[in-house]
């Protein structure tokens, strides 16, 4: 009788090709993603003489530099003469290699971890790679998906294969149900704040329990997505009927009798009674609350109604010098309360949370209030924007004072020209809170996409659920 396995051995076994040494497999690669960014790669590829080994298994698509504004001219748009040049590499790099190409006036763009997802390119038991971090998005469909660099991509692009260390495992759990106004974004930071932003490196996260199993599947990505915000390889979550829904009818889903097939192995992925993992950690979802990051790393966040920490009053001495650095870049006084913090800007978008779903939560707490900062919202992808305004959710923006702009990566890491000025304090929903991450000397508070609404209409940190209370 074969032992338990987890899910992440389950798939890894199914795509070693072959094994060096004690820890290292050389792995096959389902699915590959490509953005502006890969033209070192391509361009390495070409000077050796190569061409894209499997053409049907990557998929480009133009994200980090798109701008948000002028999109209704398409190319000419495009005001940047640097950044025109890499989109127009791109769709040159897909063309010459046959590659599927979501360009900038393709209906089907979009941020690279909101269109796989979506055109169902992402499934259950692949092996997925991409040339960003946050490629761990993925794995909120029971799929393996981890970022590479451009060597690493150039490998791939050659040989459809990668070597790869065998990670160790990790599983999370939260388990009860989580009240209102707790959202996935809340559980993730929450994780984030107890783990460390080193807590799961070398790792790959499973994450189950109650409280994960009642997520949507954008509540799952928004999860997987930030796995790596803890150092983790990659994040998981098993397959089960709210994936299958979600998956059946996109346009890259199996179809007919290639669905039964599929439907027939991703019931067999999740991690079978008994399996072990090299680390567990558990939460009760029932006492999280909404969260906001203070300091300058995802781990440096608490519960909106806490307080902003003492730096002495950490052990770590690491951890506190970072933590006394990062309150005098954020200009925050230990003690004070985190609601009441002003805020100048507000943005609500990314891979993270740039969802019909986020989308749908920032405007039940939109409607009817007015923003009193500036505040600007970049739907994930272009269906995402016309889903949104199919439904009415771009008039609740607009209305409210939001700039309803096109999709892409916009101000998570300011690529586009979506910066925000220095000194200025961005309450946002994107991933990450680093030094500079918005604009050079922005302050970036991450939060929910409901929380950040709350922020837009209030000019500082507020508990949505006080807004939520009152209608």
């Amino acid at each position: 009788m074969n032992a338990p396995r987890t899910m992440f051995e389950k798939i890894w076994e199914r795509h070693v090709i072959v094994t060096r040494g004690e820890n290292e497999a050389l792995l096959y690669i389902d699915r590959n993603l490509v953005h502006e960014g890969s033209f070192h790669a391509f361009g390495t590829l070409a000077k050796e003489g190569r061409k894209v080994r499997k053409p049907r298994q990557t998929f480009a698509m133009a994200d980090h530099y798109v701008p948000t504004l002028g999109r209704e001219r398409g190319l000419a748009g495009v005001t940047d003469p640097e950044v025109r040049g890499m989109i127009e590499l791109l769709e040159a790099n897909a063309k010459t290699n046959g590659i599927a190409h979501f360009g900038i006036d393709d209906p089907r763009q979009g941020i690279v971890h909101v269109v796989g997802p979506e055109l169902g390119l992402t499934q259950p038991g692949l092996t997925i790679t991409c040339g960003d971090s946050h490629t761990s998005t993925h794995g909120a469909f029971g799929a393996l998906a981890f970022g590479i660099g451009a060597s690493q991509l150039k490998q791939i692009l050659a040989t459809q294969c990668l070597w790869q260390k065998k990670p160790r495992t990790l599983r999370i759990t939260v388990d009860s149900a989580l009240g209102p106004g707790v959202t996935a974004k809340d559980v993730i930071l929450a994780i984030v704040a107890k783990i460390g932003t080193d807590g799961a490196t070398g790792q790959v996260i499973e994450y189950g329990g109650a409280a994960i199993r009642a997520l949507s599947m954008e509540g799952r990505l928004t999860i997987c997505n930030m796995s790596i915000e803890a150092g983790a390889r990659a994040g998981m979550v098993a397959p089960d009927d709210t994936t299958f829904h979600y998956l059946a009818g996109r346009e890259y889903a199996p179809r007919g009798a290639d669905w039964d097939k599929a439907l027939g192995l991703w019931r067999s992925l999740p991690t079978d009674e008994g399996a072990g993992f090299d680390r567990e950690v558990a939460l009760n979802g029932a006492q999280l609350e909404p969260m906001v990051t203070w300091g300058t790393s995802p781990e440096e966040a608490a519960p909106v109604g806490g307080i902003v920490p003492d730096p002495q009053e950490i052990n770590d001495m690491d951890k506190r010098a970072y933590a006394e650095q990062a309150l005098a870049y954020m200009e925050l006084k230990p003690g004070i309360p985190l609601t009441g913090i002003r805020i100048d800007l507000a943005f609500i978008g990314t891979c993270t949370n740039g969802r019909i779903e986020d989308l749908r939560a920032a405007a039940a707490v939109l409607k009817g209030r007015k923003v009193v900062v500036p505040a600007w919202v970049s739907p994930g992808s272009t269906a995402v924007q016309r889903q949104a305004e199919a439904e009415g959710l771009d008039r609740i923006f607009r209305e409210a004072g939001f700039e309803w702009r096109a999709s892409g990566c916009s101000s998570c890491a300011a690529m586009n020209g979506d910066s925000v000025p220095a000194g200025m304090r961005c309450a946002s929903t994107s991933n990450r809170n680093f030094e500079g991450r918005q604009g050079k000397g922005a302050r970036t508070h991450l939060m929910s996409p409901a929380m950040v609404a709350a922020a837009a209409v209030t000019g500082c940190i507020t508990d949505v659920r006080t807004l939520l209370a009152h209608g």
